[in-house]
This record gives C-alpha cells, structure tokens and sequence, in this order.
C-alpha cells in the first residue's frame, strides 16, 4: 500500500518505528474487522493507515520539535492536517484508532472528540470568568436611598457557541412609551418588590416569560437616569441557552439576542450627541446589529446601549473601537462619578424650579 508523501517523508526520521509497522500491514487491519485485499475497503485501509501512524509511531512529535540522526528538525505533527482530517472522519472501526494501536502492541494514544460534558465544562469556565467580574462591579443597595422614583431592567446573559450573548426586546408598537424600541426587560418598581432585583425579576416573567427561578442573579450595576426621570438599575444575571421566550404581545413584539463582544467591537455605530432633560450634555452610543439568521436589523440605542456598553467594559476589560466617557483604567470609580455628575445636574435643574 503506498504511504501518503508525508510519511514518505518522515519515514527516515521513524525508522525502527515505521517498518515493524509495515510489516504488521494488513494483520492489524484485520484484527479491527477490515480485509485489506478488499478494493472497496481500500480508502478505509489507506485511512487508517495513516490514522494509526498519526495516533502511535508519531505521538512523541506532538510535543515539539525534536532531532534526528542526522541532524535535521523533525516537524510538528500538526504540519500534516490531511492526517487529522482522516482520523476524524472515519467510521467505526477506524475512528478508534487505540484499537489498530493496540493490536501492534504500542501504548494506546485516543483520539480527541468535541464532548457534550467538554461543552458543558467550556460554558462553566466562560461563566465564572464573567462572574468574578461582574462581583467586583457590583453595586448593591448603594443608590437606592436617592430621591428618584425607581425601575429596574434585567440584562439576560447566554452562553451559546462559548461566547457571551444579551437577550433583549422590541417593544410592543401599541405601547404609548417608545414603541418598536429596543430595551431590556423591565419596568417601574412596584409595591410589591422587595428590591430593585425583584422588580427586573417580575418584568422579565410578565414581558417575555421567564421564570425567576430560571435565573442565576450575580450582581446590580451602576444605576441610570432614563427620559421620565426615573433611577434605573441593570439587574445581571445568567439564563439557560434552552429558554425560549414568550412575549406577552400587549408589551413586546420581537426577542433576540446579540453577541456581548458586539459592543466592544460593532460593526455598525455611530455615537449621537444628545442632552438630558437637566442639561447635561454627552454622547449616546447608537448600535444597529443586523441578525444573519432572521434577515432583520435591530437599532440599539440610548439607556440599553449604555447599560450594554458598560456589561461589555466590565466583562471583557479592553478598550472598545470607539470612545467612552470612562476611564478605563479606574472603571468603577469613573462609572461611579459619571452617574452622580448626572444626578447632580437633575439635582440642581430641580432646585431652580422650586
């Protein structure tokens, strides 16, 4: 049976290794179930062939780059890909390739496979990564005594693909109040919240569905100002990538969720400049996030975009491709500064109306 070129090419560098293996030849293709005189089996002879040279005689090689006789570097096995595409591609018997190893009595070296319990433990690191961050931003109680009448909104993280993803709503068209904006789940405090996490809690299970129980509450950011004057508290906290949303149409039209990296670095933004009420004046980040899947694009804009700008900030620590009103380097106590300068220019348009 012809070898591929590479293993032409490393056979000098295998030697000893290489020709007992030869020698085997059909022998161990048969104690898998395989007769290597069979012309339609061919193609999973020469697969595993290869399979086994990649997975036994070349297993010492994935370490790094060793030294011949006669003095040349010996490649990483990673160098020949075609290989690896082989052993992934076959079907049982050839996908074990532990099996051919040890019918030639080599010590057996298993292939790696993509797992359910390595997607879970993938997911688990992505989360507590972001879970210790978040602890450090958390703001509890802090801003709750000011004289603002109170809303909360929850900022729904997912984990799908290993990376990070916001959930968020359209707003109903029949709404008085910014109808086919995007926004978070949330609304106004009522009396029977025990907190501003109840109230983001209750808002999100009326709005789109979901179960308090279902949510995995880790922290209160730095709280907003909205248009009505309304203190307003982002409530963070973790979701299954099962939940599946289902919006009280009176409230919500549309759900969807977009990649939290996408407000560090979009593809679509511009930065709009605006004044409060009070008078304070800065600029609002303007996102439009066009959803592959669905054919549909969706402008994120205002209190939401900051609320997920700033998750973003905290999370993934890196400079955004656009500018902030943060220091970046002292997040806390710049977010923290930013938010009172802003109370205190409500604070003070206020008193001149008194």
């Amino acid at each position: 049976m012809e070898l591929s070129r590479a293993s032409r090419e490393l056979e000098p560098v295998m030697g000893r290794v290489i020709r007992p293996l030869k020698q085997v030849g059909g022998g161990m293709l048969a104690s898998v179930g395989v007769d290597p005189s069979s012309k339609a089996e061919g193609t999973a002879h020469t697969a595993a062939r290869r399979c086994l040279l990649a997975n036994t005689a070349l297993a010492p090689l994935r370490a790094g780059p060793e030294r011949h006789s006669a003095g040349r570097d010996v490649k990483r096995i990673s160098a020949f890909p075609s290989w690896r595409e082989d052993c992934q591609q076959l079907t049982p018997p050839f996908s074990d390739c532990g099996r051919v190893s040890a019918a030639a009595g080599i010590r057996k070296v298993q292939p790696r496979r993509v797992t359910a319990s390595f997607l879970s433990a993938s997911r688990k690191r992505v989360k507590e990564k972001a879970r210790l961050r978040l602890r450090e931003f958390d703001v509890g109680d802090k801003f709750t005594r000011l004289p603002l009448p109170r809303a909360s909104v929850l900022l729904p993280l997912v984990v799908r693909e290993g990376k990070l993803h916001l959930l968020l709503t359209v707003r109903s068209m029949q709404l008085r109040r910014s109808p086919g904006e995007v926004c978070f789940p949330g609304g106004k405090s009522e009396a029977i919240d025990k907190d501003e996490i109840d109230t983001a809690l209750r808002e999100a299970k009326e709005e789109v569905g979901l179960q308090p129980e279902k949510v995995e509450v880790i922290c209160r950011l730095v709280p907003g100002i909205d248009k009505m004057n309304h203190l307003v508290t982002p409530v963070v906290g973790f979701i299954e990538d099962t939940f599946q949303a289902t919006p009280n149409p009176d409230e919500v039209s549309d759900v969807f969720i977009v990649p939290l990296e996408y407000f560090v670095k979009p593809l679509n933004y511009k930065a709009l400049p605006y004044k409060t009420s009070s008078g304070y004046s800065s600029w609002m980040h303007c996102f439009t996030y066009d959803d592959q899947e669905r054919k549909m694009s969706f402008k994120i804009w205002g209190l939401t975009a900051h609320f997920a700008v700033f998750l973003a900030l905290v999370i993934f620590g890196e400079r955004p491709t656009f500018e902030v009103d943060y220091d970046l380097d002292n997040l806390i106590s710049s977010s923290e500064n930013n938010f009172m300068n802003l109370y205190a220019s409500l604070y003070e348009r206020k008193k001149s109306n008194l």
